[in-house]
Parts: C-alpha cells; sequence; structure tokens
C-alpha cells in the first residue's frame, strides 16, 4: 500500500500558521502560495484547515478557499467552522473534495456525520481528531486544542466509522509542532481500531520520524507540516527519502 504525502494547512485567515501544541501562532504564507507550492513539490493532497472558525464561532471564509481550491489538480479537504449540510455543499461547489469534520460533531451533534456520508458518500466525509493523553487514555479536544469533550479517542473514532466517515485526521495536542517525532502509540491504536483509512499529522521533524510512523502504525497517509512551511525539506525530499529506505509512496 502507497503512503500518501499530504501537505496540511492551518489557517488562521488570511495566513497558514505554524502553532506549538496548538498554540503561539507564526505566520508562513498565504493559502493560495503554499498550496500552489506544495502542490507543484508533488503532494498527495491537500487538507486546509481553518482553525478558529469554530472557536471565533465564524462563518467559513469560501471565496479564500476557492482561491486555494484552483491552484490544486489533486484531493483538497477542507475543515473549520462546518456545522451543516449546506456548509458542506458549499464546501464542494467552491472546490473541495472533502470535508472534514470536528467541533460540530464531537460537542453538538455526530448525526451530521451519517447525513453528509448518505448525501455525498463516505469518501467526502472526513473527522479531524485531536487527541490529548491523560494517564492510560487519549480525549477528543475541539476548537485547536482548547476544549475538552470527555470522549475517548479510540470509542470515538469507532462510532464516526460506524456513521459513515470515509476517513480520519488524527492529531496530537502533546505533540503538534514540537517536531520530535509523533505519538506513535495513539497512531497504532488509532489505526487497529478502524478499518477506513487513517492520516497522522503532528510531530515529523526529520525524516526518520515519518519513516518510524509508516513502518510501526502503517497510516494511510501522512499531513506534513512543519518541515514543508519551514522549507527543511519539500515533498519531493520526503518521497525521495522513503523510497530509498523501501517505503511505497506515489512519485
Amino acid at each position: 500500500m502507497r503512503t500518501r504525502i499530504i501537505a496540511k494547512l492551518d489557517v488562521k485567515p488570511p495566513f497558514v500558521v505554524k502553532p506549538v501544541h496548538f498554540e503561539g501562532l507564526r505566520k508562513m504564507g498565504t493559502p493560495l502560495d503554499l498550496a500552489k507550492k506544495y502542490y507543484e513539490q508533488g503532494a498527495d493532497e491537500v487538507m486546509y484547515i481553518d482553525i478558529v472558525a469554530s472557536l471565533y464561532q465564524r462563518e467559513i471564509l469560501f471565496d479564500e478557499i476557492e482561491k486555494a481550491a484552483n491552484e490544486l489538480f489533486i484531493p483538497f479537504g477542507v475543515g473549520g467552522g462546518v456545522q451543516s449540510i449546506e456548509d458542506f455543499s458549499k464546501l464542494f461547489h467552491v472546490g473541495a473534495d472533502k470535508v472534514i469534520l470536528n467541533t460540530y460533531a464531537v460537542q453538538q451533534n455526530p448525526d451530521i456525520i451519517n447525513r453528509a456520508a448518505e448525501i455525498f458518500g463516505a469518501q467526502a466525509v472526513v473527522v479531524n481528531i485531536e487527541a490529548k493523553k491523560w494517564d492510560n487514555w487519549w480525549e477528543c479536544y475541539t476548537d485547536c486544542g482548547r476544549i475538552q469533550s470527555g470522549r475517548n479517542v479510540l470509542e470515538w473514532v469507532k462510532e464516526v466509522e460506524q456513521r459513515g466517515a470515509g476517513e480520519i485526521i488524527l492529531q496530537s495536542v502533546d505533540f503538534d509542532g514540537r517536531q520530535r517525532g509523533f505519538d506513535i502509540e495513539l497512531a497504532q491504536k488509532v489505526v487497529q481500531a478502524v478499518t477506513i483509512p487513517v492520516v497522522v499529522a503532528s510531530g515529523a521533524g526529520k525524516l526518520e520520524d515519518i519513516k518510524d510512523l509508516i513502518e510501526k502504525a502503517r497510516p494511510s497517509g501522512v499531513a506534513i507540516a512543519s518541515l514543508l512551511h519551514y522549507d527543511k525539506y519539500t515533498i519531493k525530499d520526503i518521497k525521495e527519502y522513503l523510497i530509498s529506505v523501501g517505503i511505497e509512496v506515489s512519485k
């Protein structure tokens, strides 16, 4: 199975930002410029997450998303502030291929997963998990790692699969932005808990971190932010390294 290498854009409009532990945001560039840059470098997919839309209870900025979508000819997942089937429809209309849910589904109405999957198909519905570890379990957080839900991550991932979600993005509040490696234990447990694809983010600081994650947890994809935004490596560099160590990726 080929592992997808995905560029993740955390957006606090009008900029892509890079948090550490979901806080201390640094401006990295515009979504339009970075989406185009990573597409040209060979990303298999781009994920655009407005990390403050739910927190600020602000409407989705469809015009900004459309500008980025127009530069891409690869799958484009978009999330942040999604609360209705109408939001799904509008996002597909402006160029999203997948819609990413978190806060509304976790905190208010998980039935939106079922309804969206029935209408648009499972492949179009992605659930974003912001996981924080307590002693011997992980809790789902929302609103850019700020608000607790009380939900157990491993129970929630099984539930979202049963409700019809086609994919999970797994982020770690504890590991995000530190560039010291992924939460391998969390990734392993989530990948083993479900049969749908799991994309793992939060933690890549060097190429070996990506290799370790793929070999130990077998995710469907790896979402990269810091390594790309700080120009440590290009998508091409990452793929060439992985191929050199025997990991299958698209060229």
